[in-house]
């Protein structure tokens, strides 16, 4: 595995960039409170497991038919973290991130069920693990268990980032509710996402 150090830092940039996950978590903990925010948590984690074994199910057959078709997977994928990048920045400059919409289209489902249909049901999700991951692995060697360790790991780091969101959440919430603050977090990130794909596809174009 190449730059595992790298990926975790990656893995962690992308995490606590707000999205459908954050903004379920959120509700829940402000609405239900800890409870109803871990609740959602360990379904949101579920629903990366079955995400990551699809990934490295699919993967691992694309990598055995063809090396070229992977290594395709691998620029999208760089090419995909600068769309990112470039999304969040955009979205500060409209001043759109000040307050991130809920749209809680499993309401009337336990919280677990909100976590769990959220991720398991978004596409970008399951996109996002088939372009991702080959960032880090060279198509010649074995990549099965690569596959299944940075999965596992992107979901211990979820798991660990929104067990600290939600104490946080209920300790400085008016703090992290503050349009500069976001502004600042979401601008950094965006900027950092877009250099680390400008790396990564220079590194695969040597």
């Amino acid at each position: 595995m190449d730059n595992f150090y790298l990926f975790v830092v990656m893995s962690i940039l992308l995490i606590i960039l707000p999205g459908p996950d954050t903004a379920i978590a959120t509700n829940n903990t402000l609405t239900v409170g800890k409870a109803g925010g871990f609740k959602t948590v360990i379904g949101t984690c579920c629903a990366l497991m079955i995400h990551t074994l699809a990934a490295v199910v699919g993967l691992s057959a694309i990598i055995v038919k063809s090396a070229m078709l992977f290594s395709v997977f691998k620029y999208v994928g760089a090419v995909y973290l600068m769309y990112l990048g470039f999304k969040t920045l955009w979205a500060l400059k409209n001043k759109k991130l000040a307050e991130m919409p809920v749209e809680n289209k499993y309401q009337n489902k336990s919280c677990f069920k909100q976590g769990f249909l959220t991720n398991l049901l978004n596409p970008k999700v399951a996109v996002f693990f088939l372009t991702f991951l080959p960032q880090f692995v060279d198509a010649g060697s074995d990549t099965f268990v690569p596959f299944l360790t940075m999965g596992m790991t992107y979901t211990v780091l979820t798991a660990l980032w929104f067990v600290f969101y939600i104490y946080l959440l209920n300790q400085i919430s008016a703090f992290m509710k503050k349009p500069r603050t976001q502004a600042v977090f979401e601008g950094l990130t965006g900027t950092v996402l877009i250099g680390f794909g400008v790396k990564l596809a220079l590194e695969k174009a040597h």
